[in-house]
This record gives C-alpha cells, structure tokens and sequence, in this order.
C-alpha cells in the first residue's frame, strides 16, 4: 500500500478503491456518505487486504 492511497483514501475513500472492483467501490461509497471515518476505515481495510 503505497503513500498516495493512504492519502487517497483519507481524502476521498471511493477514489481510493476505484481498481478494487465495483462493489468495493459502493460499499465505502455507502459508508463515506453515512460518515467520513467509516469511509476511510473501509477503505484502509479493503487497500490492506492481501488477498485482492
């Protein structure tokens, strides 16, 4: 996980996960708009996940 993802994702948690695939991109969608730190968990969480 590169730097700018990480800041990516703090900044605008879809735009982070936009290569991990369709439903990946509306779940942290879904969960920025209920609000932003979910977001950005989600987002670290999907980034940092080894296996996609």
């Amino acid at each position: 996980m590169s730097f700018f993802r990480v800041l990516l994702s703090i900044i605008c948690p879809p735009l982070a996960v936009i290569d991990k695939g369709c439903g990946s991109i509306l779940i942290v969608f879904i969960l920025t708009i209920f609000a932003w730190i979910p977001g950005v968990l989600g987002a670290l969480i999907i980034l940092n996940n080894p296996n996609r």
